[in-house]
């Protein structure tokens, strides 16, 4: 070969290499540190098989970072994100700001319809879905079964916090780095609020009275505040006001906890024999409730992939949040890890999986207990929001963050539970007030 033909064979390749990737889509996709999306990025060859014209680059963070990201990104039109990992708080507040792309569009092979009601629901606005779920959840107690024997105990089905805080005593054992209990304890609305606004409700209390007045000077907030002490005080492991989902989640899969009262979905990860030493003795029992109150604390969420209106690669983010969330990757992820790992509480299909059911003993509690919450009432008490473990109107991601901050410094001991409710008090009324709430 000449060398006049070589050197035009040489360009014709570059050319045609210059080409493709010139015509290679590339978005960013934000999301937050938890298992099962770590779980994803490593089954991105799967998505890139098939669409090799669009290049997947990820922004994963904690999740109060990724919230004060997102959210800052979503309300300048920043546009760095082309697909934003979000919860039900943030889609139905971001969608009527005209903030997020509707969903309305998906093929038919998506099946709209086999997501589970709930969850469409939570993630619509007048009918039309804004963001795909990637997993759902509730809370339930997950405990160590061998350590309940050990006490002597059996966990009820449906036990009060009094069950729990006689459990929590029994099991611990600080001598041996075991600790009858693990609460989220890192501030943050999304972090300890999640589960201090569930614990609230299952108290019986409120957010807000029908005035929109704050209610942390109330009997059942002084109750859920005195008993979440008190149980991590004594019960507890230390540094628990730095834990949030993942680090309870170590501690768990470590057996160092008793038992852990959080999200459904991380029964996925304890019972993972390759990463829990506990795995073959976890049992599960409904988010307690105190006794009187009917009431299990009204805890939803669902992680979802939304794309911002800001983005100026919608089609491929829309490829990319199809893909992410679809039957396919459900049984792209049962095929390489099992069922017992396939992500939970989005899809009516997964829970008639008879492969699924025996794989997941937490299978029939998950489903349960999303489909038992009441986003109109989610306090026995009359209340003029909704929501579930969180109060869905926009000021609430500021106030949250500020009222988790009083009752992290409460469980490290730089403030009384007394000093940290006033706070809360008055820092709630005050922007209440500036919002047009309060008179």
């Amino acid at each position: 070969m000449n060398m006049t033909l070589r050197a035009l064979l040489g360009a014709c390749a570059a050319a045609a290499l210059a080409g493709a990737a010139a015509a290679q889509t590339s978005i960013t996709v934000a999301t937050v540190n938890n298992g099962d999306m770590i779980r994803m990025q490593g089954l991105m060859s799967d998505f890139n098989a098939m669409h090799p014209d669009i290049e997947v680059n990820w922004v994963t963070l904690e999740e109060n970072a990724l919230r004060q990201q997102v959210t800052t990104d979503i309300a300048t039109g920043g546009g760095q994100y082309d697909v934003m990992t979000i919860g039900t708080y943030e889609v139905p507040i971001w969608a009527k700001q005209s903030w997020l792309e509707p969903l309305s569009d998906l093929p038919a092979d998506y099946n709209v319809d086999d997501l589970l009601p709930s969850v469409r629901n939570a993630l619509s606005v007048d009918g039309t879905l804004y963001a795909a779920p990637f997993y759902g959840e509730s809370a339930m107690i997950m405990y160590r079964t061998d350590l309940m024997e050990k006490a002597g105990l059996t966990m009820p089905d449906s036990p009060t916090w009094a069950d729990v805080k006689a459990a929590a005593a029994a099991m611990t054992d600080k001598d041996n780095e075991i600790y009858g209990i693990c609460l989220r304890g890192k501030p943050g609305w999304g972090e300890n609020m999640a589960f201090i606004g569930a614990m609230n409700n299952s108290y019986g209390g409120r957010w807000f009275d029908m005035d929109w007045k704050a209610q942390f000077e109330s009997q059942e907030w002084k109750d859920t505040i005195a008993d979440y002490l008190d149980m991590m005080t004594n019960y507890g492991p230390p540094g628990a006001s730095a834990n949030g989902f993942n680090e309870n989640l170590t501690l768990f899969q470590q057996g160092k906890c008793g038992m852990w009262i959080d999200a459904t979905v991380a029964a996925g990860f304890v019972t993972d024999p390759t990463n829990s030493t506990v795995a073959d003795n976890v049992g599960y029992a409904q988010f307690p409730n105190k006794e009187g109150v009917d009431n299990h604390g009204n805890w939803f969420w669902a992680w979802t992939l939304a794309i911002p209106a800001s983005s100026d690669a919608k089609d491929a983010a829309k490829t990319f949040v199809q893909w992410a969330t679809s039957q396919g990757y459900t049984n792209l992820v049962a095929s390489k890890e099992g069922w017992r790992a396939a992500p939970p509480g989005t899809r009516t299909s997964l829970y008639e999986n008879a492969d699924y059911a025996a794989a997941a003993p937490f299978a029939k509690m998950t489903l349960d207990s999303m489909n038992a919450v009441d986003f109109t009432k989610p306090s026995v008490q009359e209340i003029p929001y909704t929501g579930a473990q969180f109060v869905a109107i926009p000021e609430f991601q500021g106030i949250g963050t500020a009222v988790g901050q009083e009752m992290s410094a409460a469980l490290a001991g730089q403030k009384t539970a007394d000093e940290a409710l006033a706070a809360s008090q008055a820092l709630t009324d005050e922007e209440m007030k500036a919002a047009g709430y309060l008179q």
